[in-house]
């Protein structure tokens, strides 16, 4: 597969550098990096490339899409071949208790609500204690108004599918912490964008 036949997505080339700016933040220069919802393959390629140190495991729950991630992955050997995962599905095809970091962008308004549930369990069983779960996207802040582009976009989320739409920030959180996940803290980003993190709390029943 040629560059020019990959998928791309503009969004996730505008955003790449302020993420991986907040990823070097949370996420140790020597990492095992799991990320759910690869996607183009766009952000494993860009943050593989300028963080040698971590070796990053993509994957994505259509198959049609792992060709691609390989391929664009393809010049960084400590960018593992990608992984079909469904988030929903009763177990992860992947170790357990052997990641620093988990990192999804852009999933949960685009997928039915009990995928955050499902997404904070598989978390924290396959962080290690004390890892971190990332998380990138727009979400609803109590007491906060919505910009006018994530309430257009979220209302166009909803035509789409009843079961869509942008995230409370307060039910989030929850869902974490009903999995063993403290919130430690959310980070303001372009485009009026957010990025949460939790933490796997060693002391948490799973």
């Amino acid at each position: 597969m040629s560059p020019a036949d990959l998928p791309f997505s503009p969004a996730a080339d505008r955003n790449k550098d302020p993420i991986l700016a907040v990823l070097r933040q949370v996420i140790p220069a020597q990492a095992q990096v799991l990320e759910i919802a690869s996607g183009t393959g766009q952000h494993a390629a860009h943050f593989a490339g300028e963080c040698p140190g971590w070796t990053w495991q993509p994957t994505d729950a259509q198959a049609e899409a792992l060709p691609a991630i390989a391929a664009r992955c393809s010049p960084w050997p400590r960018v593992l071949a990608p992984v079909l995962l469904d988030v929903m599905g009763p177990s992860w095809p992947l170790p357990e208790d052997a990641y620093d970091a988990i990192y999804c962008a852009n999933l949960l308004h685009i997928s039915p609500w009990p995928t955050c549930a499902a997404l904070m369990q598989g978390a924290a069983r396959h962080l290690v204690a004390g890892g971190a779960l990332v998380l990138y996207g727009p979400y609803r802040v109590d007491g906060e108004p919505l910009a006018p582009g994530n309430l257009a976009f979220d209302a166009d989320l909803r035509s789409r599918d009843a079961r869509w739409g942008l995230r409370s920030l307060a039910a989030v959180v929850e869902a974490a912490s009903d999995a063993g996940l403290g919130f430690e803290q959310r980070i303001a980003m372009p485009a009026n964008n957010l990025v949460l993190v939790f933490r796997r709390d060693a002391s948490a029943p799973r």
